[in-house]
This record gives C-alpha cells, sequence and structure tokens, in this order.
C-alpha cells in the first residue's frame, strides 16, 4: 500500500499550481490525508478518488512519506486502482 503525488501543474485553479494525493485505497488516501492536516470533506470520491495539493501541500505529503510520482505514473497507478474496483478489491 502506497500514497502517491503528482508533479504540480497549473489548472487555473485560484489557488495556483495544483497536484493529485492519491493511494491504493480510500482508507489509506483519508488517513494519510488527515494525518498531513487536510480536512475528510475536501475529499474528492468522483471518477478517481483524490485529494487536490496545493505546492505547500505537495510538499508536505512528500515529507509525510508519499511517493512522487509523474503524469505517466499517476495514470497507470489510477488504471490499476480502476481495474481492482471493478473486481470488488478496491475500497
Amino acid at each position: 500500500m502506497a500514497v502517491y503525488v503528482d508533479s504540480l501543474r497549473d489548472h487555473g485553479w485560484r489557488h495556483g499550481p495544483s497536484c493529485h494525493l492519491i493511494a491504493d485505497t480510500v482508507d489509506e488516501l483519508v488517513e494519510f490525508a488527515v494525518g498531513m492536516g487536510l480536512r475528510p470533506e475536501w475529499f474528492q470520491p468522483k471518477s478517481s478518488p483524490h485529494f487536490d495539493l496545493t505546492e505547500e501541500g505537495r510538499k508536505l505529503a512528500i515529507q509525510h512519506g508519499a511517493v512522487e510520482v509523474n503524469q505517466r505514473e499517476l495514470i497507470a497507478i489510477l488504471r490499476r486502482i480502476r481495474a481492482a474496483n471493478k473486481k470488488g478489491d478496491f475500497e
């Protein structure tokens, strides 16, 4: 089990460039995010369960042990998670 953070990108978000925090399971993701000070209601369950992070949040996630991945790696992880979810393996 792991938690991942991708590279910062400018999505036109009012807080500046942002990235995504994802994990192998929703429970692990929420526990990790809350542990680093994010609020549970910031969780975004639709499509691909994630939290959006600012540049400061990304640095904090890495300090807490999140694995840095590039966009290609992030997409591969999300595909793996979705496939597991369809099989009923992902909670």
